[in-house]
């Protein structure tokens, strides 16, 4: 292999990357939002256990923010797995002199469909919670 195919395979694979990071900070902020609903369900299932009164709604309202969450982070996921599968095609491609487009631009297409996906359940999941 040429040192000029890892520098393109390197400058190929950037954008992705950067997507990566962008996908792992808006990780980092629906975890710590499920963490609060989590710890809000809780309190609301103590105080119905000792005796006090909890709003039905509420709780209703705290399982589907959570399973918004949930899903959100799952197509994220998914998403995460797919970039990495792409980066790794583009290496592959560049290292082995294959035509690899067929496959690369499938995985980025549905990468960023499992994005937008996430973002409206994230969307979703906020409007439950500013309309309290």
């Amino acid at each position: 292999m040429q040192p000029e195919s890892l520098s393109k395979a390197i400058q190929l694979s950037v954008a992705p990357v950067f997507l990566l990071a962008g996908i792992g900070a808006l990780m980092n902020v629906l975890s710590g939002r499920l963490a609060r609903i989590v710890d809000n369900a809780k309190q609301l299932r103590l105080t119905a256990d000792a005796g006090g009164d909890v709003d039905e709604l509420e709780r209703r309202l705290a399982r589907r923010r959570m399973q918004l969450v949930i899903r959100s982070i799952e197509l994220l996921t998914a998403a995460t797995l797919l970039i990495a599968a792409m980066v790794a095609a583009m290496f592959l491609s560049v290292i082995s002199r294959v035509n690899l487009t067929l496959v690369v631009v499938p995985l980025f297409i549905a990468s960023m469909g499992l994005v937008m996906l996430a973002a409206m359940f994230f969307l979703r999941e906020v409007r439950l919670a500013s309309a309290l």
